[in-house]
């Protein structure tokens, strides 16, 4: 364009409709650079911005974790990056961050985000695995063990958020609730491989959902009718079935049980409580002596199993004795960030006399 030539007016990008219905149109804080007032009337109004995650407990993880200069950290859960992107400053210099995540989805984006902060691949390495790999990823790169390890369990905002992941009810979409879903075969199709009895107890054992039996029957005769394959199908069963069982439950009591049914789900779907047990069989090889680890879990079945790992690597002298049982956000936090409300912080130390070079590289 010569400079006489007049610059064409450039119209700003609009959406179709006063009211887009499209996740990708619909929320001006997916596009955080062009719209950071937006993002942070979000935050102020104690919501989290979609397409982001605000990490929880943040304080209180690095008071325990105090990563220093040089330490080697793992995420196991890298998600949005929150966490990491607080602890890797205080690793260099000589410092190096192991970033872990099973969504390839998410971990590409954030790996992009946390590179454009200047977080090159000597401070920052990417492993597309969850963390049941971890004891392999150390291995691989002949690492006798990290100084401090965390892990953040359950889904991040960026996959409830996202109609088209499956793991929300609040929009219709594919019932699918993969981490990867470039992986295995979505809720749909475990549903329609189930009976009555086998959904009960997933429902039971993945959700503590008193009422599994009715609800179970009540969606695997609808399957036979018509396959399950929306979000929405799903939540409207599940609310049908509590009202023929003549429960007087509020809006929100439904709710709950209706994310409980999905919680359900996404665990035998990812087979979650399985790769968490690999996870803390082979936590203390994994740490340095006077390593710690801090775990943050949002449900009961995995915070149980994360207690009794704890409380069996400390009987055996594997950690030091447990300083706390579990720490909660502060009510401050949970106001601000309601999504914070159901966690738990169980931390441990690796004792000082432990042994781990050798067992490491041998996993």
């Amino acid at each position: 364009m010569s400079p006489e030539e007049p610059s064409k007016h450039q119209r700003r990008p609009r959406y179709r409709g006063t009211h887009p219905r499209r996740f990708e149109e619909k929320y001006k804080e997916l596009n955080p650079a062009l719209h950071a007032d937006t993002v942070q009337k979000v935050i102020a109004s104690g919501k989290t911005p979609a397409g982001a995650h605000r990490p929880i407990m943040v304080r209180e993880i690095l008071e325990f974790l105090a990563p220093q200069p040089g330490d080697l950290a793992v995420d196991c859960t890298l998600g949005y990056g929150g966490h990491s992107s607080e602890i890797l400053p205080r690793l260099l210099p000589g410092g190096r961050l192991l970033g872990l995540d099973a969504d390839p989805i998410e971990l590409a984006k954030t790996t992009e985000r946390l590179r454009a902060r200047g977080f090159g691949e000597d401070m920052l390495g990417v492993c597309h695995t969850n963390f049941a790999g971890l004891p392999k990823i150390l291995g691989a790169q002949n690492l006798a063990g990290a100084d401090l390890i965390l892990a953040d369990l359950g889904c991040s905002s960026m996959q409830l958020d996202n109609p088209a992941r499956g793991f929300t009810f609040k929009s219709d979409g594919p019932l699918d609730l993969r981490m990867n879903p470039q992986r295995g075969a979505p809720a749909s199709v475990l549903l329609a491989r189930l009976d009555a009895h086998r959904l009960q107890a997933i429902l039971e054992a993945n959700a503590d959902e008193p009422h599994a039996a009715e609800l179970a029957r009540a969606i695997v005769t609808a399957q036979r009718r018509q396959p399950i394959v929306t979000t929405l199908h799903l939540a409207d069963l599940v609310r049908a079935a509590l009202w023929q069982a003549g429960h007087d439950l509020d809006r929100d009591a439904v709710a709950t049980i209706t994310r409980r049914v999905f919680q359900a789900l996404r665990i035998e779907v990812n087979d979650e409580f399985s790769a968490l047990e690999t996870f803390l069989r082979f936590l203390p090889q994994c740490l340095k002596p006077g390593g710690r680890v801090a775990i943050l879990t949002f449900h009961s079945g995995e915070d149980r199993r994360v207690k009794q790992a704890f409380a069996a690597a400390a009987a055996a002298g594997e950690f030091a004795p447990l300083e706390h049982d579990f720490l909660r956000p502060s009510s401050e936090e949970i106001y601000a960030n309601p999504r914070a409300s159901s966690a738990k912080l169980r931390v441990a130390r690796r004792a000082e006399t432990a042994l781990v070079g050798a067992d490491v590289r041998r996993l």
